[in-house]
């Protein structure tokens, strides 16, 4: 029985941290990973919480300074038994120490730092497949240091010439960072990860050229923004551009109001964009493009609207969301802008139905926007993070503890309704089911639709849909500053059933908090008093006193306010009311029977109140000393009071009590009140009382006794001061024990039985309280000072030290403490957070398996790394199960509690994903896709996307229409041209098809929307090359000085649009010293069109061109003659890989670019660039699935290459020949042999059977190892 109880509490009240208020430093540190999770900096802790069930899963304790900055660890890599899924997570204080943490069990992998520099900023590298454990601090005034965080050792420093604030990486291409400085921008690419960045990088000014104003006029681009504003400061800024160093750049303050850089907030690189930078200043957001250095967008705050603290821009849908200062969070998604095509009728292809603007600029639309919170001088948003996998909900961290998501929903009426395919129903594929897929992401909601306003009237007819935000969650933390804790009486084997740990905090603020130590979680909260709560008292498990006063004027005199709350009813009843100014009150004490409580004050006497009854008995006499330290005795006579109430209250009422008072012992363990026990009589609760007795010390050290008994109380002795001891300030007594403590940090042991007494210094000064630990028998006390906290044990009636901290070096000011359990010791620091402690003082936190939740946390990286894995291969693809089961069965029998873990885990999935798992309409792959988001691992994600879209595209590509013609015999291998009526330009969004267009049979369903922006070289090229086309036309309309129209021109001569190539070069001025060459270029591109001998010339002048450096002139005169192909292999010569990629998707054939992305994986592929998961996306593309098949066996990625052998089958495009059956083979004898090892002895008998003869053999040695 005893053994259960201990079992039952400890099990629970593990150390842990309840965090209070942020403190300014933790501005911007939190993080939402493709783990799911979110984490944040409070004061010096890390917490962890689960936004699915708004729970805190860990908090993290090591830091000694304030956390600045928290990173999640990337999920891009292939999670296998080598690599699993696991929850690391990196921060950094304001000291400059750097913590690797593993969040599951609490504990430090490494811990390292550069000096005592603090940390500006901090990121993982995501780029290579070498290592997942690089991360990249930079820390104040310049230093860029990359670190292996695994170990903890510097890989290189590169110390930069100027200030830096804040970094940021290009997702596009891993060489290039770009710095924001106090008033400038640097920007370096030569970022390598085996040696340190020889260059300063350049940098680069923001100005306004000074015919601004007239630049605007002529360049066309009357934005629809500046016909909003009309402001002229605002035009003037749209041709913002930026400049290199140099004096004669920087225009003077006359004719520009030059924008300084030093209002900019934020920057960051555009994620679903290449070559955009994105900067944020409180009244505008600014979209650069890095390939002409010009403002191509401006998003203007609206003219009531609340200034820009933080942006997120968004991957997977070009979409920003927008954190303003009054904690609103807004969603402004890319119009779409068609440049190259005719605009879109109204009503269609623009978000809104104003007529699309002329402009070419990149526009944002305001889609959907939270409600603000209330700002406060002490509540305002610290930081804002989003989900990396869903992209719909979002985190603010408010400073005054709280934490706020909210999801983005599509409203009513938006919903799509689908044409389904008229297939063949014989057609096994694609799967025809009632349930709709789930939608998991924002990617899902929108996509197929335009946005618009939610009143606008195409949302009703389902031609557009509409987006909102709802609050789904919200989180509070401890109420600070705190001024004073108090835990509920223990835990004995009377209240055990009924027993809860809750602990009441009080505040300055008047406010008391009831915490369940066990779970963390703030249970209730009363408003009770005005002023701080000074003190707090339980009357029993369900109420509790507590008093405040204002401080003290010069008078010395205040009003003060006794509180009764009962926390079951949260009834809150004054106790003495009608009081004038008087003394403070000192101390509260409730009798150890919970009869009776004293009210002590400064100075005045001490007054005995009846706990039940909540009247005053009496006060002391005048002539007595005031108390300095009082305590009640936990001996009481109950012996005597079962004779009386036997004798009394005839054999039933006294049958009851002496059961109840069975638990009283000299111990003072016993919490059962009177009031419990004798409700069952209220005559004898009137006539009875036990005698209880309390002493108390006067300043002089005099220690009196009074016994207390009825209605009165008799002075029964005195023992004068002892010798050498101050001013007694707290007494503590437990069995034949008494301790006092002093203001001189003397401590004096009083032992009752063997009459003798011990004092000792502690040399620590003035004592605050002394308590005993619960627990019979359990002698440990601890000692609070004004500098730290000591644990002692009283062993034969020697103090002795067991544990000790002192603060600020281990901790911050401890204000108030108690003990929570027998172990473990609670303290209230001055940062606001409420800490459990061990007993040795040195921990505050534990594994997330020793913490309590309410709620069951569904997450895979909390099961065990080999399970996890098990959950993911069960739920991808079970061809040895005539029924898709969601249910894993078969294991051995030691691993039954494995088992049920993961069944658990699948359970807690949503229904929807549950329900529409075993009808995936794409089978296999579109599972993997689903359970790559569920898994929230970031590299299965983009397998499983590219993998989905090519097998559609080459499955279903149209053959009938007329893209026939411009694709060629490749067809088979090529990715289809979007339908006209999807054609999609700048954006975000696709147009629905028109009513009229009835969609050709099936092709609107089966044939995907093409792949999103930031998927960049591996998208179809004929959106790749459209997209290329426009931003040559807006680079075109944004034309400033003559480099940049140059560029132009030959970026139309590479995509061979001559006609404007030769417009752009005759507008060379005459004063120019190039003027002449560009006349003779226009001439020669204009006649090129007639071949022959000038073909061979020409290429001849390239070549020569190209070998003497020339490349770029040499390459355009290549492009003019149709020779796309030999310039792009000039280019990978001379390793201008991206150039060379470009050049193919936008100009070549699809055999001929197939050659070009080719050499391209090679060089992917090679040690020195190690981008191996990006050259299979590469192949994925090409439509070469028996490579990728090859490329997956070579890397060991063994689940998800027989996984796509699955959906190739499925989509019946796997290859037959001899080859690749046995390539085949060998992958699913690899399969069986990992399944063998997690121990799934039922699919790896399935795989040995399709291995071959090999796979036979095998499945003999699973069997044996199996019995």
């Amino acid at each position: 029985m005893h053994h259960d109880i201990r079992r039952h509490v400890n099990m629970k009240l593990s150390p842990k941290v309840i965090t209070g208020a942020l403190n300014a430093q933790n501005k911007g540190a939190s993080d939402w990973g493709w783990q799911g999770l979110l984490s944040y900096g409070c004061q010096g802790f890390i917490v962890v919480v689960d936004p699915k069930t708004v729970q805190v899963l860990q908090v993290l304790a090591k830091h000694k300074g304030n956390v600045v900055k928290v990173k999640w660890a990337k999920e891009n890599y292939h999670h296998d038994l080598g690599n699993p899924y696991s929850l690391r997570l990196a921060s950094g204080d304001n000291n400059g120490v750097i913590i690797v943490w593993d969040v599951t069990s609490g504990t430090v992998k490494s811990e390292f730092s550069e000096g005592s520099k603090p940390i500006q900023d901090m990121e993982w590298l995501t780029y290579q497949d070498a290592s997942h454990d690089l991360l990249v601090a930079l820390h104040p005034p310049y230093s860029l240091i990359l670190w292996n965080a695994d170990t903890g050792t510097k890989l290189w420093k590169k110390s930069y010439t100027e200030p830096l604030l804040a970094f940021s990486f290009d997702p596009f291409s891993s060489k290039n960072v770009a710095f924001l400085g106090p008033d400038c921008i640097v920007f370096i690419d030569d970022f390598s990860v085996t040696k340190t960045p020889s260059s300063n990088g350049k940098k680069f000014y923001i100005s306004s050229p000074s015919s601004s104003a007239s630049n605007l006029k002529t360049e066309g681009s009357t934005s629809s923004v500046e016909k909003r504003t009309a402001s002229r400061n605002l035009a003037e800024r749209m041709s913002k551009i930026l400049v290199g160093e140099g004096p004669s750049k920087k225009s003077s303050k006359e004719e520009s109001d030059q924008v300084a850089l030093n209002d900019c907030i934020q920057l960051l690189h555009h994620q679903s964009c290449r070559h955009h930078l994105i900067l944020v200043y409180p009244r505008e957001i600014l979209i650069l493009d890095l390939e002409i250095n010009q403002t191509v967008g401006i998003i203007p705050m609206e003219r009531a609207g609340s200034p820009f603290v933080q942006i997120v821009s968004l991957r997977q849908r070009d979409v920003l969301l927008c954190l303003h200062e009054n904690g609103s969070v807004s969603t402004r998604i890319r119009r779409k802008t068609n440049a190259i095509t005719t605009p879109a009728s109204e009503g269609h292809g623009a978000f809104d139905d104003s007529p699309p603007p002329v402009s070419m600029d990149v526009t944002y639309d305001l889609r959907c926007q939270s409600d603000g919170l209330r700002v406060t001088r002490h509540s305002r948003v610290s930081s804002m993070s989003c989900c990396m996998v869903t992209e719909s909900s979002v985190a603010l961290v408010v400073t005054d503890s709280r934490v706020v998501f909210w999801d983005m929903i599509l409203l009513d009426g938006g919903t799509e309704i689908e044409t389904s395919p008229q297939l063949d129903s014989k057609s096994k594929f694609p799967i025809v089911s009632n349930s709709p897929p789930p939608q998991l992401s924002l990617s899902d909601m929108i996509g197929r639709l335009p946005v618009v306003n939610h009143d606008h009237p195409s949302v009703l007819k389902g031609r557009a849909v509409a987006l909102k935000f709802v609050m789904t969650g919200l989180l509070n933390g401890v109420v600070s500053p705190i001024s004073s804790l108090r835990m509920c009486p223990p835990l004995t084997t009377k209240n055990w059933s009924v027993y809860q740990p809750l602990l009441a905090v009080g505040s300055s603020t008047g406010v008391i908090q009831i915490i369940n130590i066990s779970s963390g979680l703030i249970v209730k909260e009363f408003s009770v008093h005005t002023g701080p709560v000074r003190g707090i008292e339980w009357c029993n498990l369900k109420s509790f006193l507590s008093y405040s006063y204002p401080s003290q004027g010069t008078s010395g005199l205040v009003k003060n306010d006794l509180m009764l709350v009962d926390i079951s009813t949260g009834k809150v009843k004054a106790v003495r009311t009608n009081r004038d100014q008087e003394s403070p009150i000192e101390i509260l004490r409730v009798s150890c029977l919970k009869q009776y409580f004293i009210v002590g004050f400064k100075d005045k006497p001490l007054e005995l109140w009846d706990l039940q009854t909540m009247t005053m008995l009496r006060e002391t006499g005048k002539s007595l000393p005031h108390p300095t330290a009082l305590e009640w005795s936990p001996s009481h006579s109950l012996k005597s009071l079962k004779k009386k109430m036997l004798s009394q209250g005839g054999d039933k009422e006294g049958g009851q009590l002496t059961s109840a008072l069975a638990g009283g012992d000299k111990m003072g363990v016993s919490t059962t009140s009177l009031s419990e026990t004798a409700e069952s009589d209220s005559k004898v609760n009137q006539k009875m009382s036990v005698k209880e007795h309390f002493v108390y010390t006067d300043s002089e050290g005099t220690l009196y006794h009074f016994v207390v008994e009825g209605t009165g109380f008799a002075d029964a002795s005195r023992v004068p001061a002892e010798s050498g001891m101050g001013t007694i300030t707290w007494i503590a007594w437990k069995g034949d024990f008494i301790l006092f403590g002093d203001g001189e940090g003397q401590l004096s042991v009083w032992d009752l039985k063997s009459k003798t007494q011990r004092t000792m210094a502690t040399r620590r000064g003035w004592i605050k309280k002394i308590r005993f630990a619960p627990g019979r028998g359990n002698m440990k006390f601890f000692l609070l000072y004004v500098d730290g906290f000591d644990i002692w044990d009283l062993k034969e009636g020697k103090a002795e030290l067991l544990s000790s901290m002192k603060s600020p070096r281990d901790i911050s000011k401890v204000i108030d403490a108690d003990w929570t359990g027998s172990d473990r010791p609670v303290l209230a620091t001055a940062d606001g957070c409420v800490e459990v402690f061990d007993l040795t003082l040195k921990s505050c936190s534990c594994g997330i398996e020793d913490r309590e939740f309410p709620d069951e946390v569904a997450s895979p990286y909390i099961l065990p790394p080999k399970a996890s894995l098990m959950m993911k291969y069960h739920l991808q693809n079970q061809p040895w199960n005539s029924e898709y089961s969601r249910k894993l069965e078969g294991l051995r029998e030691e691993e039954k509690n494995l088992q049920g873990a993961i069944n658990k885990q699948i359970d807690l999935l949503d229904s929807e994903i549950l329900d529409y798992l075993p009808h995936c309409r794409f089978g296999v792959a579109e599972r993997c896709l689903i359970l790559a988001k569920l898994f929230g691992d970031e590299s299965d994600f983009l397998f499983w996307t590219v993998a989905l879209y090519y097998l559609r595209a080459v499955k279903w590509s149209p053959k009938s229409r007329e893209e026939v013609d411009l694709l060629g015999p490749e067809k088979e291998k090529f990715i289809p041209a979007t339908p006209s009526y999807k054609e999609t330009n700048d954006l975000v969004m696709l147009d629905s098809p028109d009513e009229g267009e009835e969609p050709s049979q099936g092709a609107w369903s089966l044939v995907d929307t093409p792949l999103e922006r930031y998927f960049d070289m591996i998208c179809d090229n004929d959106s790749f090359k459209l997209y290329q086309l426009d931003r040559v036309a807006l680079h075109d309309s944004k034309r400033v000085t003559y480099d940049h129209t140059k560029k132009c021109a030959e970026n139309y001569i590479m995509l061979r649009e001559t006609d404007r190539a030769v417009q752009l070069l005759l507008e060379t001025e005459p004063d120019n010293d190039t003027y002449y060459t560009d006349c003779l270029r226009a001439c020669l591109v204009a006649s090129i069109r007639s071949s022959g001998v000038s073909q061979s010339t020409i290429k001849l002048v390239a070549t020569n061109l190209i070998a003497n450096g020339k490349i770029k002139e040499g390459v355009q005169l290549l492009c003019l003659i149709d020779k796309g192909l030999d310039a792009c292999r000039y280019l990978q010569t001379y390793g201008a890989w991206d150039q060379a990629v470009w050049l193919a998707k936008a100009t070549l054939t699809s055999s001929d670019c197939c050659e070009v992305m080719k050499r391209w994986v090679d060089h992917l592929c090679g040690t020195q660039v190690n981008q191996k998961s990006k050259a299979l996306l590469v192949m994925l593309s090409l439509g070469q699935f028996s490579k990728v098949l090859e490329m997956l066996y070579g890397m060991r990625q063994f689940n998800r290459a027989a996984c796509f052998t699955a959906a190739l089958e499925e989509f019946g495009l796997l290859d037959q020949s001899k080859d690749n059956v046995l390539l085949v083979e060998a992958i699913y004898l690899e399969y069986a042999r990992l399944l063998a090892n997690l121990g799934l002895r039922t699919p790896a008998e399935f795989y040995c059977q399709k291995a071959g003869d090999k796979g036979n053999q095998f499945k003999e040695e699973v069997r044996i190892l199996f019995s």
